[in-house]
This record gives structure tokens, sequence and C-alpha cells, in this order.
């Protein structure tokens, strides 16, 4: 499978810049980032907490066929400008993972795509290192995968 979301990262830093364009318009790609409807698809998961705003927080939960959680993750927003930007931290608790901060914005190219362009900063080297020894590029390309099939229904 081609990946089309290009990470960028730079040995010793702390940071990612991971960057993909959409056949969407801008204000369509940021909608999924918005609708808690859509982010619980494109994430596959629950949402059960999602106030898009500045110092608004949020909560996604992911349970087995038993009730049991596998995953839940958290953060808060920061900076919300719709059609244009995010700031959040995101958290997934009971992981050796920190806490990151995630600088999300999003930049028409024509009337009908556009880019996303994610600056994701860890507490250190060491932790982004970890990340991208998990099948991390594979899965946020198959997230953003999702999201243009998804979105692509919504035109």
């Amino acid at each position: 499978m081609e990946l089309k979301t290009n990470i960028t990262a730079v040995d010793g830093k702390q940071e990612l810049v991971i960057t993909r364009e959409f056949d969407l318009p801008v204000d369509l790609l940021f909608k999924a980032f918005e609708d808690p409807e859509i982010v619980a698809q494109v994430m596959g998961t629950k949402v059960l907490k999602f106030e898009c705003k500045k110092h608004g927080s949020y909560q996604f939960e992911t349970t087995d066929g038993k009730g049991n959680v596998v995953f839940r993750a958290n953060g808060v927003i920061h900076g919300f400008v719709p059609n244009q930007k995010i700031i959040r931290t995101f958290e997934m608790e009971n992981t050796p993972f920190g806490v990151q901060l995630e600088v999300y914005t999003f930049e028409p190219q024509t009337n009908q795509t556009s880019r996303l362009n994610m600056h994701v900063i860890y507490e250190s080297a060491a932790q982004r290192d970890q990340i991208l020894k998990l099948p991390f590029a594979q899965g946020i390309n198959f997230a953003h995968n999702r999201l243009q099939e998804i979105m692509n229904k919504l035109k």
C-alpha cells in the first residue's frame, strides 16, 4: 500500500512533522476533526467527550467484545480557529508514552483540495523514537485514507 501521508523525523529532535494532501475542500477536511461522529468513524473508537473549542476537552475509548477498555485517550484543546488550526494535547492512558502537543494546520490548495500539516511534539526524542518503532506510519496513513473515504461521501 502506498503511504500518501508524509512523516518527517529529524534525528535527535522530539518532534514529527506530518503532512497529507486530501481531495477535499479545506472546510470538509476541517469538519473531519471537529465533528465527533466523523472522528469516531475515522478513529474506529467511541467518542466519550468532545468539546471542540478553545479550552475544550475530549476523551476517546475503545473496548473489546467483553467491554474491557483496550484504548483510552484524552486531551485539552488549547487553540481553535475554524478551517485553519487546532492546537491540542493528546495522551494515551496506560501506556509508557507521555502527553504530546499537536498543532494541526489546514491549508486550502485549490477549491477542491487541501493539506493537513501536523506538528507533533513529544516529551523527549527518545519517546518520539519509541513511537516511530511502532507501525505508526502505516497507522496514520490508514487513518488518513479512511478519513478521505468517509469525507468523499459527504462531498
